[in-house]
């Protein structure tokens, strides 16, 4: 499997052209898929004024030797935005940061501390926008198992893994949905024993799905 996502990558992102997007010009090109796609498809919406704001999280791919496996965060319940929700490691690029690449490496290191060093990037996915107006670009990065784990306590309330045949299975890939101001909206979920997977986090774990089994993501 390793290989099969290492050379899908070769071809999908070349010398890691998407993975290398500046922010600047990520904020003034609207992305052709995001929450509002699968949210809103039954209604008309209004959409977020340009430029978005950049972001970049890292799809931390573990290559365990009993399978591979992604690794995912909760978020700490005292922060203000979206506290308690599972996402990647990640967030909004900073002025400093040379791309979307460098965002989701340092944004890794100082939530998980997962050194770039144990981390190989095999490429990105398109970006995906967010009905809060960010556009994330889902870098996607090779991880040797050596690491050792710290959880920034300040961010995160603990990081775990899925295994990757969980997220490749498309019978996991649940659609619900729920009347929220007066729309009906739809997001994807994972469904497991312990945490459940939505939203956004979701969402680009549908899309590498779809990539990795050969479906148009």
């Amino acid at each position: 499997m390793k290989n099969k996502i290492i050379k899908i990558f070769k071809d999908y992102d070349p010398d890691l052209n998407r993975a290398k997007q500046h922010a600047e010009y990520r904020s003034m090109e609207r992305p052709k898929y995001g929450d509002l796609n699968i949210y809103c498809r039954d209604a008309d919406y209004h959409e977020a004024k340009l430029p978005l704001k950049p972001a970049a999280v890292l799809i931390p791919l573990i290559d365990r030797p009993q399978g591979m496996t992604v690794l995912l965060t909760k978020r700490a319940q005292h922060l203000k935005a979206h506290s308690g929700q599972v996402s990647f490691p990640g967030g909004r690029c900073e002025e400093y940061d040379k791309h979307a690449m460098e965002t989701a490496l340092r944004e890794t290191e100082e939530e998980v501390g997962i050194d770039r060093s144990h981390i190989q990037i095999l490429g990105a996915m398109e970006d995906y926008e967010t009905v809060t107006g960010y556009v994330i670009t889902p870098v996607i990065g090779l991880i040797k198992p050596t690491f050792t784990l710290i959880v920034d306590e300040g961010e995160v309330d603990e990081a775990f893994e899925l295994p990757l045949d969980y997220i490749l299975d498309e019978s996991n890939h649940e659609l619900q949905n729920r009347v929220w101001n007066e729309q009906r909206r739809y997001y994807y979920v994972f469904m497991n024993e312990k945490h459940n997977v939505w939203g956004a986090t979701a969402a680009m774990l549908v899309r590498f799905a779809k990539l990795i089994n050969g479906h148009n993501p």
